[in-house]
């Protein structure tokens, strides 16, 4: 299309908007914790949405852009969620259990499994359908799983397993 025809008041309005946030394909799988949290950031969102628009003209707009994008992408989020009822066996990993792993060094980690918005891997928090998660959902104490990372493929060992 020629340049001409081109609305270029129309080409900095859209240049402004913040780009939509990517809605993950896989099932939104929440903990009980899970969905309190994203609840939570919905009405935190709506809450500062609701305060910059009651400033008016004096609102900064691509605060409220950015805000209104984060609060469609959490609403999006709650709306698809799947509550998974916490786990009630230690018998093999599902989400919501903690699991204590050791690689082929004995270096020993534990980890919960997790939906992917509550994730936090500092804390400890894994998403159950990362490589880490994929590994360990279903494994068993002493089942030898392939944890298949970036880094290289790693074997690890299921060592305990614990209700969430």
């Amino acid at each position: 299309m020629s340049r001409a025809f081109v609305n270029e008041d129309n080409a900095a309005e859209q240049a402004d908007l913040p780009v939509e946030r990517q809605v993950s394909a896989q099932p939104n799988y929440v903990t009980p914790a899970g969905l309190e949290q994203l609840q939570a950031k919905v009405a935190e969102l709506q809450k500062l949405l609701d305060q910059e628009s009651a400033k008016g003209e004096l609102a900064d707009k691509q605060r409220q852009a950015d805000l209104d994008r984060d609060w469609r992408y959490f609403k999006h989020r709650l709306q698809s969620a799947q509550v998974v009822a916490l786990a009630s066996s230690a018998e093999k990993v599902q989400i919501g259990n903690w699991v204590t792993f050791a690689d082929e060094h004995d270096h020993q980690q534990r980890v919960q499994l997790v939906g992917e918005d509550q994730a936090d891997a500092a804390h400890g928090l894994i998403n159950w359908s990362s490589p880490l998660g994929r590994a360990l959902l279903g494994a068993q104490v002493g089942d030898e799983v392939l944890w298949k990372r970036p880094a290289g493929d790693l074997v690890i060992e299921v060592l305990t397993i614990e209700i969430g």
